[in-house]
Order: structure tokens, then sequence, then C-alpha cells
């Protein structure tokens, strides 16, 4: 087994995550280099059980594989966290990303019956709608951020349009996400940054309190609609859910409420970021812009997936094994945890020629920024590339000369590859 100290690499580091992208990049470069996966030691927090560490999986190989293989790389207890999600955490950030079959499988069907081409087409409309109000403000008030004033502003209104939450709520929407995805950044969380100020039990509390509130309020927002569209459904995708049936199972009010915070921070997060990585990645590669204004409806399809590639919005997922088992001569036991690292699978040298340059046309691209294949790719996958579109079909055709100036703020994350503020002119 390779230990992180004879790297010199510690990805539990937080400060490793606080690094500028390029030495990260280079730090998983070295990692797929190694014979074997690296075994990282859990960073220890006040007030969670961790455990001895985990196996960074940084080969597109190994995800794939892990991701085609869940009766042993299990997402139970927890997918989304290196450490168990304590019970009180796991009642709202728990959900379907958690559960393996036959509890995944049930969620999943009854969820799918949700994105219909009926709903999916009656979505479309309003996303092009929404776009192009946004592109009008842009128009209106001038440069600005295109974090806030552009990117953020269609996946939730999207989102919320689908669920039928109401306008007034949907400020809220957006500031409860970020601060559950920013957790460990002082601006969305209001707490100290751990990197300057090192981990203190007050600040690792205030974190968690922080997200806490967070998701209790987006679940019980959730949960009161629901019970509302029981006895008055409407044409939304909480009306459907609450009247899903699939041979005789539907979803409780509590499981519709950890599915909307699913969908909202899975939806709202990560497809603003790609939309915000997109737009700085078409200005630091004018020949790549160029070749999409070229032929905007014919490469629009490729370049979306390259932006995905380099952009990868979801860091890492974790997984955990069921029994002993061997991949690619490689050897875990049961009760491991591993990481699978979707950033730098997407860098890997053996499967993407040229992988860190940046090329609409790459093909093919066996990506896995929506996750890798198997039961828990992103079921809102189709909805983020229409998304992404039609908001860039929007900007360059109304606003040809759109570039980002400068250097992007970035979320302090070891999950999410966020961009909080970009600036932006025309």
């Amino acid at each position: 087994m390779t230990t992180a100290l004879r790297t010199g690499i510690n990805l539990s580091d937080l400060a490793f995550w606080a690094r500028p992208p390029g030495e990260r990049e280079a730090a998983f470069a070295e990692l797929r280099r190694r014979d074997e996966p690296v075994f990282f030691p859990e960073l220890k927090l006040p007030f969670i059980k961790h455990g001895p560490g985990y196996h960074a999986l940084v080969r597109h190989a190994d995800v794939v594989e892990a991701s085609r293989t869940p009766e042993v790389f299990s997402s139970e207890p927890c997918s989304n966290s290196i450490a168990d999600l304590p019970g009180y955490m796991a009642r709202y950030f728990g959900s379907m990303i958690n559960m393996d079959d036959p509890r995944h499988a049930r969620l999943r069907r009854i969820v799918s019956r949700a994105f219909t081409p009926r709903m999916l087409a009656r979505t479309e409309a309003g996303l092009r709608d929404s776009a192009r109000r946004i592109v009008d403000d842009l128009l209106a008030n001038g440069p600005g951020d295109f974090v806030t004033e552009v990117a953020a502003r269609l996946p939730v209104q999207v989102i919320c349009d689908m669920m039928g939450i109401p306008e007034d709520d949907r400020a809220m929407v957006y500031d409860r996400t970020n601060v559950i995805l920013g957790i460990g950044d002082p601006e969305y969380t209001g707490g100290r940054e751990f990197v300057r100020s090192g981990i203190t039990r007050s600040g690792v509390l205030y974190g968690l309190a922080a997200a806490m509130t967070a998701g209790y309020e987006l679940n019980h927002m959730a949960m009161k609609l629901a019970r509302r569209r029981r006895r008055e459904p409407g044409d939304d995708l909480v009306s459907a859910l609450a009247a899903a049936n699939v041979d005789g199972e539907s979803l409780t009010d509590q499981e519709i409420g950890s599915f909307f915070i699913l969908l909202v921070v899975a939806g709202n997060e990560t497809t603003r970021n790609a939309m915000s990585h997109g737009l700085r990645l078409l200005t630091e590669h004018p020949d790549q812009r160029a070749r999409l204004l070229a032929d905007f409806d014919g490469r629009i399809a490729g370049a979306v997936e390259e932006i995905v590639r380099m952009a990868t919005p979801v860091i890492q997922f974790r997984r955990t094994l069921t029994r002993d088992y061997e991949m690619n001569g490689n050897r875990y036991r049961a009760g491991d945890k591993v990481l699978l690292f979707y950033n730098s699978a997407n860098r890997d040298e053996t499967v993407f020629e040229h992988a860190d340059r940046f090329d609409i046309l790459r093909s093919p691209n066996p990506h896995v920024g929506f996750g890798g294949p198997g039961p828990h790719f992103c079921l809102g996958a189709n909805l983020a590339r229409r998304e992404i579109t039609v908001l860039f079909r929007e900007l360059f055709e109304r606003v040809p000369t759109i570039r980002s100036v400068g250097e992007p703020d970035r979320l302090y994350s070891n999950f999410i590859n966020g961009i909080k503020h970009l600036p932006f002119t025309y």
C-alpha cells in the first residue's frame, strides 16, 4: 500500500484544496503515475466520526470499473462525504446518492417517471424564456459578475419552475444551496476559513449548524409543498413526485424533501459551475471559441461535453467495499473506503490524448463529468446539457463579444470545483 507520506501529496490536507488549480492537477498526474492507488488518512474533525482513511482512485479505468460494480463499491452508508454522515445530517442529505439497490432502484424508478419527455419538453420552453430574460438583463445592466448575474440564475429558475417553487422563495433556495456546498468557505457559511485559521471545535460546529439549518429549511419547504400538492395537484414536478406510484410504491414527504435538496444542489451548483468554467475556457482559448461560433449548432454538443470534462464540477464521490476485491491488479478489502476522483479520471493521459488541451471537437470523449457509468449516473445530465446549450446560444447570438476578465474567485472545497465570482465584459 502506497501512503500519502511516500508521495509528498496529501489530498486530506485542507491546504491542498487552496492551492492553484495547476498545482493540484500536477499532483493528480503524479498520483496517476503510481503503480497503485495511494491511501490517505482521513482528516480528523470535531463532532465527526472518522475512519482510518481511503484509497484515492485517480485513473479512468478504476473510476469506471468501480462505478459499474455497485454490488462491490457500495454507496452505502455514505457517498457524498468521506466520513459517515451523522444521523441528524443523513436525514436531509441522504437521498438516492447514498443508497444501493433495491432502495436506490425503487426511488430512481419513481423519480424517473417525473423526468418524462413531456415534462422535459415543457421545461424546454421555460428554459428558453429564462435564458432570454437573463441576457436582456445582462445587456441592460452592462458588464459584471457572470456567476451571480448569469450562470447561477438559469439553473435555479429552471429547477424552481419544475418543482413549482414560488418566486418569492427562490432567492432563499439559491442562498441555502450555496451554504450546503460551501460549508468550508467563509463567504457562504459566515465562519472562519480553516486553512488560515485552523480547525477549531467552534469553527466546525458553526459550519455544521449552518449546513443543517439550510438543509432543514429546504427540506421542510419541499415537504410542505408536497403535502399541498397531494391535496391540490398542479402541473409541476412535486405534483408528479407526490402522485407517482410504481408497483404500489410511492414517495413519502420526507423522501420528496431529501430528493428536492439533491436536485437543487446537484442541478444548481454543478450546472452553474459548468457554465462559468465554459465562459472562462472559451475566453482563454479563442481558437476554440471561433470554431464553435463558426458552426454553433453542429459543434455545441461536443463543446458541452468538453466543458464538462475540463470543469468536472463534482470532484469526487465515495464508495465503500462490501467484500474483498481485486481491480486492475490491486486488492481491496471489505470495509475499505475509496474516493472516485472524477477530475483526475477526466485528465487521464491513457484515455484522453493531450488531456490538458481544451478541444471542442474531441472524439471520442468518454468523460465521467456526470459520474461514472452505472446506476448512479447523473439523472439530470440531459437537462444540464440543454441548459448549457440554450444559455450559450442566447449569449453568443446576442452578445458575441462576451468574455471573462481576470482570474475567477474559486469556491474552497474538496467536493465541488466551484467558481463563486467571475468578472465579465463584452
